[in-house]
């Protein structure tokens, strides 16, 4: 076998490349970016906004019979905790349900909700060792967390199939991540100090740049975690959404 081949390599979790990849891991990223929807996530002073497209995942987006209020890529996991995911939504709805068993575990055995980081932490574990066995596969779904901590405040955590976390102060996801990281830099280049609606909107803004689109409200998901809302997670509604689509327009 050439070392530079990847055949056999790339059909076993367990095995590294003689370049030292784990193939079916890389195969992991490209389903999270193949699923064609980006997500966005943005931090700011006392608030965090996570944004994606509200549509079906590639190959099924031409069902016309579908109903457009069962599509759905954020969710609730505690009071103060929400998450996005983009990727595999199969993948995504098996982790999810494993989140929050963890998270309501955690609150069983301490009496208190578990703290963001503490999740992220607990999730890139869960999907490192889906890395290492040779009965399974990585979830081909990337996990974007939001959420408030009593004492570190707004929290921003991105959880990828490989097992890495880490915590951001914006952050984007899936099909053109690339471009998404590329504008969030530019915008918060002097890290500015975000008030909730600038946050939101510059969520909102840079996803419609890269995917240069004028959104309804009802092509996006928007979460938010807002301290003066007791730092409780939430989903805006469409009428909400329409007024910051509104704000943007009239800013540009």
């Amino acid at each position: 076998m050439s070392r530079n081949s990847s055949s056999g390599y790339d059909r076993l979790i367990t095995v590294f490349s003689p370049e030292g990849r784990l193939y079916q891991i890389e195969y992991a990223f490209k389903a999270v970016k193949a699923a064609g929807i980006t997500t966005v996530g943005v931090r700011g002073a006392d608030s965090v906004c996570i944004v994606t497209q509200k549509k079906v995942a590639q190959g099924h987006s031409q069902d016309k019979l579908l109903d457009p209020s069962s599509v759905t890529h954020m969710y609730r996991v505690t009071e103060t905790i929400g998450c996005v995911q983009t990727g595999h939504q199969a993948d995504a709805r098996a982790q999810i349900q494993r989140v929050r068993q963890e998270a309501a575990q955690f609150r069983y055995k301490y009496g208190y909700d578990m703290p963001p980081e503490v999740l992220a932490k607990r999730v890139a574990d869960m999907n490192q060792v889906y890395t290492q066995h040779a009965g399974m596969r990585p979830y081909g779904v990337t996990m974007m967390l939001c959420g408030m901590d009593d004492e570190k405040g707004p929290q921003l955590f991105m959880c990828d199939p490989a097992g890495h976390y880490l915590g951001y102060k914006a952050v984007a996801a899936g099909q053109k991540d690339l471009e998404a990281k590329n504008m969030l830099e530019k915008k918060l280049k002097n890290s500015p100090t975000l008030s909730y609606d600038e946050t939101i909107q510059m969520a909102i803004t840079v996803l419609q740049s890269v995917l240069s689109a004028d959104f309804k409200c009802s092509d996006i998901e928007v979460g938010v975690v807002n301290k003066d809302n007791k730092g409780r997670f939430r989903q805006l509604d469409e009428a909400e959404i329409e007024r910051h689509l509104v704000a943007i327009s009239e800013r540009d």
